[in-house]
């Protein structure tokens, strides 16, 4: 099992959610894919589209600088 790590902090939409499907073909079931971003549309996307692809949220967090959520196909 691989964990498989996406930084798009700084970017906005659409380039996070396109990342994380980038990390999701790559990935194999089972691996994690967590992504770490600061825009707010994509924190709402990506799990949306997680749910989409069927892909189970592990866990979506927010600090201060940056929000991460991670994800295991």
């Amino acid at each position: 099992m691989a964990e498989i790590k996406v930084d798009v902090r700084g970017e906005s939409c659409p380039v996070p959610l396109v990342e994380t499907r980038k990390a999701l073909k790559k990935a194999v079931s089972g691996d994690i894919i967590e992504i770490t971003g600061t825009n707010p549309a994509s924190r709402k996307e990506i799990p949306m589209a997680a749910d989409a692809l069927s892909v189970k949220i592990i866990s979506d967090e927010q600090t201060a600088e940056a929000w991460t959520i991670r994800l295991q196909k």
